[in-house]
């Protein structure tokens, strides 16, 4: 059953794909972050679904005209010259050429259909639309989890659906800390009470579920993003309680056997696991050293054939961090450019927050700028312990940044931008234009101006 109205629900989102090409990148982000056709049974869940969708939202690029054309900005440039390294390594790549090209292929679809999604986000509506879609991918496991938490008292962990990139607890943790700062930033910006009341009730069961994912890892980045947040925040007596007092009654609730393992963060050295993943990096790095330009490719620490060269007999498998693994599978001008992308990321997110600080008309975009800062942080700090290097939610997020970035600059040199006039009046509760400053009444379209 589940089948018949997921396949009904598809086919009649794949023409609107095509008659809107905005709405098909949002059904390709959808299918793309939150695998929905996991959660059904039978020959839906292997269909290529994501394939289908892109290729109904390329038609609909054609047909409509749009988009005009690529938004070059850091983002977007550092994302193709990370394609042009991929492809060169990929071609002096040590593992079996099959996986090699198979990896390479899958993260490729990645970074073409992040450079169609750049090119269509064009306006602030677009930007909310994505965000709202990234929120409702990975809300619904962590509101799930959360209430499954309160049932079960803590006892068992979280997981997210099988096979993708989010099945294992700690990656599905590391997801839902970048996904909360986001959720925060719609509840300021959301116009009703009924919706921010929703959503902060998704931040505490998110909160929860984060703890109950019994992910080291996840409760260090919790707290590098808590201490993120309270620094971005407008009043931070208020905010340092709130967030002790949430983050202490999500520890008081969970069970001893929580506690115990999280003791274990400071006795690493005893703790076969954490052990295991140093050795993991000093393999990693290695291989990086020993083939400094290229590294040894996609699957390079995963392949006994390959870690063999470095260290024999040594552990071959999943990297479990984010700068190893790329550095081993890309060496160091591959990393430059991909750490390069996240500080383009930061940077624009600083430069959003602070250029908008003064602008009751832009106070959506400051806000997606502080927050977006926090979600950063949590993946740095989180994905420092998993193998998270080529996760396309976080690349997407960096493409909303700079999104929003440019549209700011549009508004602050004079352009029009849509939906700016009641968009403007509600930020500042404005009741009459003639209330508005002259330095937001700039930004306002002339019909519009006092």
């Amino acid at each position: 059953m589940r089948d018949l109205a997921f396949m009904a629900a598809m086919a009649s989102l794949l023409p609107l794909a095509i008659m809107r090409p905005f709405a098909g990148v949002l059904l390709w982000s959808w299918i793309s972050f939150m695998n929905p056709h996991r959660l059904v049974w039978g020959f839906a869940m292997e269909l290529p679904w994501a394939m289908a969708v892109f290729a109904a939202t390329l038609v609909g690029c054609v047909l409509a005209a749009e988009p005009k054309r690529l938004p070059m900005n850091g983002v977007t440039l550092l994302l193709v010259a990370l394609l042009g390294c991929f492809t060169a390594t990929s071609f002096a790549a040590m593992g079996e050429p099959t996986a090699v090209w198979a990896k390479w292929e899958a993260t490729t679809k990645i970074i073409i259909g992040l450079l169609l999604t750049a090119a269509l986000l064009t306006e602030r509506r677009r930007v909310q639309a994505l965000v709202w879609v990234m929120i409702i991918s990975i809300g619904y496991y962590s509101v799930r989890g959360g209430i499954f938490s309160i049932l079960t008292g803590g006892q068992y962990r979280i997981w997210g659906p099988e096979q993708t990139i989010i099945t294992d607890n700690n990656h599905l943790a590391a997801a839902m800390l970048v996904t909360l700062p986001l959720m925060h930033y719609l509840r300021l910006h959301s116009k009703h009470p009924i919706v921010r009341n929703l959503l902060l009730a998704a931040m505490l069961l998110t909160l929860l579920s984060i703890v109950t994912s019994y992910s080291r890892g996840a409760l260090l980045g919790l707290l590098g993003m808590g201490g993120m947040m309270w620094l971005r925040s407008k009043r931070k007596v208020v905010s340092a309680i709130v967030m002790t007092a949430c983050l202490a009654g999500a520890i008081a609730f969970m069970p001893g056997q929580w506690g115990e393992r999280m003791e274990s963060i400071g006795s690493y050295k005893q703790d076969e696991s954490a052990s295991e993943r140093l050795t993991l990096w000093g393999i990693s790095l290695d291989l990086a050293l020993q083939r400094p330009l290229v590294g040894s490719g996609f699957t390079g620490p995963y392949t006994r054939s390959v870690v063999d060269t470095v260290a024999p007999d040594g552990p071959a498998r999943a990297v479990h961090s984010i700068w190893f693994e790329l550095l081993g599978e890309h060496g160091f001008p591959t990393f430059m450019i991909w750490t390069g992308l996240s500080l383009t990321g930061l940077f624009y997110a600083i430069r959003l927050a602070r250029m908008t600080r003064q602008r009751p008309d832009l106070a959506w975009a400051h806000d997606l700028g502080r927050m977006a800062q926090v979600s950063i942080m949590a993946y740095m700090v989180s994905g420092s312990f998993l193998s998270l290097s080529y996760w396309d939610f976080y690349w997407t997020l960096l493409v909303v940044i700079a999104a929003a970035y440019a549209l700011a600059k549009r508004a602050l040199a004079g352009e029009t931008l849509p939906g700016t006039t009641s968009e403007a009046m509600a930020a500042a509760g404005w009741r009459n234009r003639a209330a508005i400053p002259a330095v937001a009444r700039d930004a306002l379209p002339r019909s519009a101006r006092a």
